[in-house]
C-alpha cells in the first residue's frame, strides 16, 4: 500500500470536515465576516440573523440557509432560532479547538520563509 491509500484516521476528520466547510469562499468570507458582525450587520444579542447574511451575500436564502448549516455541522457557527428567523454566531471556542488541532497536525508556519518563497 502506497501511503497515499491509507485510510484516513477518525482523528484527521475532526479536521478534515470543517477545512471542507471552510473550502467555499463563501461560507469562508461570512464566517470572517461574523468575526467582526457589528461592522458588517445589523447585530442582535444573539447573532446576525440569515436574512441580512443573505442580503450581504447576494445569494439564495436557500443556499446561505445550507452553507450556514454545514458551518454549523462541524461546530463553526452556532444557530438561535428568533421566530421565523435563524440567527448565526461563531463559536469562538470551536474555532480555537480546531487552530490548536491544525497547529498539532502540521505545526507552526513561520511566515518569514513563505515570503523567502
Amino acid at each position: 500500500m502506497t501511503t497515499h491509500d491509507a485510510p484516513v484516521t477518525e482523528d484527521l476528520t475532526v479536521l478534515t470536515e470543517p477545512l471542507k466547510a471552510l473550502a467555499n469562499p463563501v461560507r469562508l468570507q461570512v464566517l470572517q465576516w461574523l468575526r467582526t458582525p457589528e461592522e458588517h450587520f445589523p447585530v442582535h444579542e444573539v447573532g446576525v440573523c440569515v436574512s441580512h447574511i443573505q442580503a450581504k451575500t447576494g445569494l439564495a436564502q436557500s443556499t446561505v440557509s445550507a452553507y450556514m448549516a454545514a458551518l454549523e455541522r462541524v461546530g463553526l457557527v452556532r444557530s438561535t432560532r428568533v421566530g421565523k428567523w435563524t440567527h448565526y454566531r461563531r463559536d469562538e471556542e470551536r474555532i480555537a479547538q480546531l487552530m490548536e488541532q491544525l497547529r498539532q497536525n502540521i505545526g507552526d508556519i513561520d511566515l518569514s520563509q513563505l515570503a523567502r518563497s
